[in-house]
Order: C-alpha cells, then sequence, then structure tokens
C-alpha cells in the first residue's frame, strides 16, 4: 500500500517541527507519533486518527468518518477519514488536534 504524500505534508506542516513528533511506515503507510504514541496516519488518500475509545463513537459518528478496520474488525478508538471530511483546513487541523489530544494523554514511549 502506499499513502498520499500531499496529506503527509499538510500533517507535516502542523506539526514538523514540535518536540516529539516522529514518523514510522505501519499499516502500509505513514504514522505520526508524539512521544512514541501514534496519533494520526496517512493510509492511502484517507487519514488514521488515533482517537481513544472515550471521543470514538463522537469521532465515528462524523461525516466522512468511519471506523478503523484494517484487520476486517473495527478497531475502537481509531477512525479512517476519507479526504473529503478533511479537505479543508480547519477540519483537517481539527482531526489531527483530536489525534494529539489523546496521545498527548499517554505515558511516552
Amino acid at each position: 500500500m502506499a499513502y498520499n504524500e500531499g496529506v503527509v505534508e499538510r500533517v507535516r506542516a502542523l506539526l514538523g517541527g514540535r518536540a516529539g513528533v516522529s514518523e514510522q511506515r505501519s499499516f502500509g503507510g505513514l504514522s505520526f507519533l508524539l512521544n512514541g504514541n501514534m496519533y494520526c496516519g496517512v493510509l492511502n488518500d484517507e487519514l488514521v486518527v488515533r482517537v481513544g475509545r472515550d471521543a470514538y463513537d463522537d469521532a465515528v459518528a462524523r461525516t466522512h468518518a468511519r471506523p478503523m478496520d484494517f484487520t476486517g474488525r473495527p478497531m475502537r478508538g481509531w477512525v479512517y477519514v476519507a479526504p473529503d471530511g478533511f479537505s479543508e483546513d480547519t477540519d483537517f487541523g481539527g482531526w489531527i488536534a483530536l489525534g494529539v489530544a489523546f496521545a498527548s494523554s499517554l505515558p511516552a514511549k
């Protein structure tokens, strides 16, 4: 699988200079981590966002979001967001902020 470089560049532009942010290939795409905890990723043209269990129901109910089912079973706490769901900068930033908020709540690895 591949990932959309344009989406990757948008993530980098938002948080590329932040301390503790790193990148790692995973899920066949590219993942972004904060202090070792994944907060989002890019898989094909979609955004993968780690929202956590508490925010999951609200996140998956949003337009253009669906459960992450990479393994064939939904992974509670993770969502896929279709490109139409983050085409606007405010929507994109909101998804990234949601992922960062969850990753920030976890102990550093």
